[in-house]
Formats: C-alpha cells, structure tokens, sequence
C-alpha cells in the first residue's frame, strides 16, 4: 500500500455492486470529486485468475486490468454522486492497450479521469501502472443503468 486510503473496502463494498470475487479495488488513495480518481489493488498470488492464467507464469488478465479500470471509474461517479442520484453503470465500450503485464505481489495503481457525460454516458482516460511502468492505459465508457 503506497498511501492512507480516503476509502477503504467497506466505502468501496457500498458503492460498487460487485462482490467477491469479483471486485478489484482495495482502496481509494486520492480523488478530486467529478474529476479523477486513484485507487490500488494489491495482487495476491491466491486470486481464483492466477491458478489459469498462467501456470507457473501467472499473470493478471487485460480484461481484469479493464474490469478494475471500470470498477475505479464508476467509484468515481459513486462517491462524487449524492445518495438520491447513485445508480448502477455498466462498461459501454473499452478502449486498452496494454504494455506489460501485472503478477502476484504488484500493487495496481488505477488512474480514471473523467473526460464527458453526455446523459448517462461517462467518458474516462484511465492507466494502470505498477510502481513507474504502466501495465495499461486507455478510454472507456460507462453507462448508467435506466431504471
């Protein structure tokens, strides 16, 4: 862990509706409110992903990468949301290259910022990196659920 959390796993567990194993963020380190978000995923060799991909070179997969990107960018929207406005968001389009990959023992540090909202249509620039070497960077949108 690089810094203090402004939010831990019970503030991220009641934003995002993912559950175990299904949520790739442990923290949030920094945010500034409609605008950008930095969270972190400590990469535990015993994740369910890692047995597969691959034996004896595991590696976390690009579309994982792209899921916690998406999960950070809607923990944006969640906690800069008032109680009355927060609704669901699904992952609309991704747009990743991916640079090198992420492996047991790295700390995922997921950069999302906020570029438009037109709507419920959310445009984010989004990186992943661990420690100076990016793993991934890219655009993805997300779109609020009609209720």
């Amino acid at each position: 862990m690089s810094e203090k959390p402004l939010y831990d796993q019970i503030a991220i567990r009641e934003i995002l509706p993912q559950s175990d194993p299904f949520v790739f963020v442990d923290r949030a380190v920094e945010m500034n409110a409609g605008e950008s978000i930095v969270a972190e995923k400590d990469l535990r060799g015993e994740e369910v992903f890692f047995a597969g991909h691959f034996p004896g070179r595991p590696l976390m997969p690009g579309v994982l990468v792209s899921e916690a990107l998406a999960q950070t960018s809607g923990l944006l929207l969640g906690l800069s949301s008032s109680r009355d406005e927060k609704g669901g968001y699904f992952l609309a389009s991704v747009n990743m290259k991916f640079l090198t990959p992420a492996k047991p023992g790295d700390t995922l540090r997921l950069e999302s910022r906020l570029v438009k909202g037109f709507g419920g249509l959310y445009m984010f620039d989004v990186t992943a990196s661990v420690g100076d070497t990016k793993v991934a960077k890219g655009t993805l949108s997300l779109a609020q659920e009609k209720k």
